[in-house]
């Protein structure tokens, strides 16, 4: 399973970085270097990590997932989650992290509108 990763940047510098596909612990690492290097190269960015599009693939690509959460947050604060599966929630309450305190919950920089807009769920009209 592959994990894409599409990283925006908006007018204020913040980035967000859509998820899609699955991750595993092969793909689950190289996503941390990734990671660490664009909070390095953007100290001031805020970073949402959008993960409409993600599913997880084992156990153990969860909890580097999580760790990577936790390594990167105790810094500052500079990540947050959007789009949060209910699913995840559980599954990182048993990994003692926290994901409400990263969630964000000011819909005004949810793209999950946008996205559905142009990426699918596309309302079809018919005439007759």
């Amino acid at each position: 399973m592959s994990l894409k990763a599409q990283v925006r940047t908006d007018s204020l510098g913040n980035i967000t970085v859509h998820m899609e596909g699955g991750l595993d612990y092969d793909n689950s690492l190289p996503f941390r270097r990734e990671l660490q290097s664009l909070i390095k190269d953007n100290p001031l960015s805020t970073v949402t990590l959008d993960m409409n599009g993600l599913d997880f693939v084992g156990s153990s690509g969860i909890g580097v997932f999580v760790e990577t959460l936790k390594i990167l947050n105790d810094k500052k604060g500079q990540i947050q989650l959007s789009n949060v599966k209910t699913e995840f929630l559980k599954v990182f309450k048993l990994f003692e992290y926290d994901a409400m305190e990263a969630m964000i919950m000011d819909f005004e920089n949810d793209d999950t509108e946008d996205l559905n807009t142009r990426y699918g769920n596309r309302r079809k009209t018919f005439q007759n």
